[in-house]
């Protein structure tokens, strides 16, 4: 699942093996949202419910800020911008961000990174 500002600050994506292109940019997000009172954890196994391979997401993370008790922070790596854009049509992202969008009441801090790799990214 990808979790974006756009489309209500929601999609659903899941990894997906294999390197990024030799020579393309990788396009990273870091978000931090916040669920509603008591529904962290519904939040976060809706958010971990994906099994479809989505193609171009390369890492995707879920992490309960342990300051917070409601944030959920979302870290995740894919290709190149242009498949995290095209995730957000998939008809499974959609459904996702229909079951998902109750359970949330804001967003936090949300960043777009260029991830050049690291342990679990193949370059």
């Amino acid at each position: 699942m990808t979790l974006t500002r756009r489309a209500l600050g929601l999609s659903l994506t899941v990894a997906a093996e294999g390197p990024a292109q030799e020579g393309k940019t990788m396009y990273g997000l870091i978000g931090k949202m916040i669920a509603i009172p008591g529904k962290r954890d519904e939040l976060i196994a809706l958010l971990l419910e994906g099994t479809t391979s989505m193609p171009g997401c390369l890492s995707y993370i879920i992490a309960k800020h342990p300051a917070e008790d409601a944030a959920v922070l979302i870290t995740e790596v894919w290709d190149s911008k242009e498949s995290h854009d095209a995730s957000l049509a998939l008809p499974a992202v959609r459904a996702a961000i229909t079951k998902a969008k109750p359970l949330i009441a804001a967003f936090g801090d949300f960043t777009v990174t260029e991830p050049v790799g690291g342990v679990g990214l193949a370059r």
